[in-house]
């Protein structure tokens, strides 16, 4: 059994994670939401597609950790900070879904990772890390005379951008090509008044309605093009990734694994 404690149940993505989680008869779900919360004690059960019973949402200080084996987070960075500090102290395991981090904050997650198991990703989609494997082979395989360009597209109230997906294609291709990745991204060409290099990776953005998360990779040379895109339709495939993500990591030892790990997708 996969005792697993969702972070920020009442919102979207948790809400997504809840229903993910009540259809899989070999997890045991408890759900949190932040410390004040006018939800506390609110039975979400109602209104998750395959619960069998009630969900009440408690205090994310109350948090019982001989009852969970992993916690999972995808709420914001200024939660992240303290939840992870309560993992550690009670040496809890967490997959960790939160974009838009800080170096520094980024360097807290690494030390923490010395103490408790941790599954870092800025996205979960099983789709989007073969994707990430793609774009590698891509970056090495064609002529080296190529533009390489990273369009994504997500919802109106997105806050970081690009987001936390494209800039890990944009790494994952940089990585391959021997670049650093902060040397060659370019996100605004608006003052540029030289044509672009062979040696850049350019970012576009877009944020409009309710798109769930569409990220292409183009690989563009005189005569033709190489487009690699996936497309989320629903938050459901994030979650699905996250569960399959805390499965496999209860019981392993302590250290910062990412959905390469999860899916055996490295080199």
């Amino acid at each position: 059994m996969n005792r697993i404690g969702v972070f920020g149940a009442n919102g979207r993505m948790g809400r997504a994670l809840l229903e993910v989680i009540s259809q899989d008869n070999n997890c045991q779900l408890s759900a949190f939401c932040r410390t004040g919360s006018d939800l506390i004690g609110f039975d979400l059960g109602p209104t998750t597609m395959g619960a069998k019973g009630p969900i009440l949402l408690k205090s994310e200080q109350n948090i019982n950790h001989n009852e969970i084996d992993v916690l999972i987070d995808f709420t914001l960075a200024s939660g992240l900070k303290n939840h992870l500090a309560d993992a550690v102290k009670n040496k809890t395991a967490m997959v960790i879904g939160t974009t838009g981090l800080t170096e520094n904050e980024m360097l807290a997650l690494e030390q923490a990772s010395k103490t408790i198991p941790i599954v870092f990703a800025r996205n979960f989609s099983v789709g989007i890390n073969v994707l990430l494997s793609l774009v590698k082979t891509a970056a090495t395989t064609l002529d080296e005379n190529i533009d390489i360009e990273i369009f994504e597209a997500h919802h109106r109230n997105k806050i970081d951008a690009p987001s936390g997906t494209a800039l890990a294609i944009g790494e994952a291709i940089a990585d391959a090509k021997g670049w650093q990745h902060d040397k060659v991204a370019k996100f605004d060409r608006s003052s540029d008044e030289v044509a672009k290099t062979q040696n850049e990776i350019g970012y576009s953005v877009l944020r409009a309605g309710d798109i769930v998360g569409e990220h292409t990779a183009y690989f563009a040379t005189m005569g033709e093009r190489l487009e690699l895109t996936h497309k989320a339709s629903s938050r459901i495939t994030f979650a699905q990734g996250a569960v399959r993500a805390a499965a496999w990591l209860k019981n392993k030892p302590p250290g910062l694994y990412t959905m390469q790990d999860v899916l055996s997708l490295h080199d």
